[in-house]
């Protein structure tokens, strides 16, 4: 019995490891590599959709080809879009809530004590600094006109800011600030990755700030983990506003009508078998949301992100490749 028990700790300190550097919730406490502790402010689980929206971008501008320099332009600006400036809005977002933190997450590496309040200031800028010349970097190698990245690098840096920081704080409103967050993680990205190869149209603009909708369910979702300390800070997030059901509903609804409202875009123009996989994708979204999500919000919120989540980065490069065999 004691063997059996040691072993289920270990693997439980394992898994809380693992959770505690891509900065999930859930996290163990006690890591002491600088490095590490580093790595997780910049939360690496939440590179991932940033990066995939780099990689739907190239394939909407219809100029994205399987040649060794286009890939390597896919990567660097991947390495932009993830580690750099997914790193620095995570790392900002960390040191302006540090309070609020020390409530739902004692775990994170500030209100824990385990970096100081100038280290973390000076990843944020060292951060800011490599991802704002990378961008300058990406606009010459793409031979742009005007520095088309280094703006959107910029707005993004502007859009994280006022995110986090007062006044402003778009995340103490659960409409502004989770809209923010789906914008940042869907359409800048995408503008970034299209701007690579091709010219960056209203169209675009246009179609991927509907698809941000979407986004702003997705983050509805990670409110649900911190509604006692928003709450009782007085931030309006969904899951405050609207009760736990009412904020899932929300969510949910987000997610799956402005995905079929882009399912609906593509089909008018004559992009019909696009338009069907997407709507194929949305059908296992909604299963799971009611397996999982609808029927207990606050503790199948991982699981249920982790199953549908999958058809809708799917959808998303669907309708990156409806828009660049469109020519649009």
């Amino acid at each position: 019995m004691s063997d059996s028990t040691s072993s289920q700790e270990q693997s439980e300190n394992r898994s809380g490891k693992t959770r505690q550097m891509l900065g999930m919730k859930g996290a163990s406490t006690g890591e002491t590599s600088v490095w590490k502790i580093r790595l997780q402010l910049m939360k690496p689980i939440t590179w991932i959709p940033l990066i995939w929206g780099v990689v739907c971008g190239a394939a909407s501008s219809g100029d994205f080809h399987w040649q060794v320099e286009d890939v390597v332009k896919v990567v660097t600006c991947m390495l932009l879009s993830g580690p750099l400036m997914a790193g620095y809005t995570q790392t900002l977002n960390d040191f302006y809530d540090r309070e609020i933190d020390a409530i739902n997450e004692p775990y994170r590496p500030i209100p824990s004590g385990a970096i100081t309040v100038p280290q973390v200031i000076t990843q944020i800028l060292i951060l800011l600094g490599g991802g704002l010349a990378l961008a300058y970097g990406l606009d010459q190698w793409g031979g742009n006109a005007y520095p088309k990245i280094t703006i959107i690098t910029l707005l993004g840096t502007f859009l994280a800011y006022i995110y986090s920081a007062p006044p402003l704080k778009l995340k103490q409103n659960g409409w502004f600030g989770n809209y923010a967050l789906g914008a940042s993680y869907i359409a800048l990205p995408w503008w970034a990755g299209h701007s690579l190869f091709g010219d960056l149209n209203w169209i675009i603009i246009v179609l991927t700030l509907i698809y941000s909708f979407a986004g702003l369910g997705i983050a509805v979702v990670n409110d649900f983990k911190s509604v006692e300390g928003d709450r009782t800070l007085g931030l309006k997030s969904l899951p405050v506003m609207f009760g736990v059901g009412g904020a899932a509903w929300i969510s949910v609804l987000m997610i799956d009508i402005f995905q079929l409202g882009i399912a609906g875009y593509l089909i008018s123009i004559q992009e019909n078998l696009y338009a069907t996989i997407l709507v194929l994708l949305v059908i296992p979204q909604i299963t799971f949301q009611d397996m999982y999500f609808l029927r207990s919000p606050l503790e199948n919120d991982v699981k249920y992100q982790a199953s549908a989540q999958p058809f809708l980065v799917l959808g998303m490069l669907v309708t990156g490749l409806a828009l660049g065999h469109s020519g649009i």
